[in-house]
């Protein structure tokens, strides 16, 4: 409302370590934001998707600004989950401000990001805010390793985000955690599933010890 916004999409993961845990709680949710956003004359939607573990690779500042940045740019490697979930809810605010027929926004928004269009906009974006500047990188690392073979189960998103305030983030922007794993892959014994970011060797051990205190932070099906 502050900014002048006419169209809003709202996404609300659901999951069993999500902020909401169920799809009723989600509709709720979702039923009270828009009637808020209607009583301010604001057009919207909202998309219950999966939030059964984290979008993209980073937790934190720095870390989800490079996955931003790697689907932008369509850099190698960059998270494809990071690009549909980008694409299906660009799509759905096209589709709700008359920018293409319904059904089409997603397609246009995929087009718009493997185009280099979406690039180019977002530097402007950024220049006409000061400048674009390189996220910064923390200056320790650690890994968190798998302590058997086996499948990724299940991932708890609210260990994680506690395990990456604990390494200092959002405070300090180059912190979290840096996913290498998704559900469903297999990895092998020792495999890093998730790297620790911190910018000092403190926060790097408390986010450690809560880590050893609560090992099934990345649930293992042997």
């Amino acid at each position: 409302v502050a900014a002048g916004a006419t169209h809003l999409v709202l996404d609300i993961p659901v999951g069993p370590t999500a902020k909401v845990r169920d799809v009723a709680a989600a509709t709720a949710l979702s039923t009270r934001l828009r009637t808020v956003a209607a009583n301010f004359g604001i057009h919207s939607e909202a998309i219950i998707s999966d939030g059964s573990q984290p979008v993209g690779v980073g937790i934190g500042p720095a870390l989800e600004g490079r996955d931003v940045l790697a689907v932008l740019k369509q850099s190698p490697g960059f998270p494809r989950d990071l690009f549909a979930r980008s694409s299906q809810l660009a799509g759905k605010l096209l589709e709700l401000a008359g920018r293409c027929a319904s059904g089409d926004g997603q397609a246009l928004a995929a087009r718009t990001i493997e185009s280099g269009e979406a690039w180019v906009k977002f530097q402007r974006i950024c220049e006409a805010q000061g400048g674009l500047r390189e996220p910064p990188v923390a200056r320790h690392k650690q890994a968190w390793c798998a302590p058997d073979v086996g499948r990724v189960a299940s991932i708890d998103n609210r260990s994680l985000a506690r395990a990456a305030k604990l390494a200092g983030a959002p405070g300090r922007k180059a912190a979290g955690i840096e996913m290498l794993v998704k559900t469903g892959q297999v990895v092998e014994v020792r495999e890093p599933l998730f790297l620790v970011h911190a910018e000092t060797r403190g926060e790097l051990d408390y986010a450690m010890d809560y880590l050893s205190a609560n090992r099934s932070v990345v649930s293992l099906e042997t």
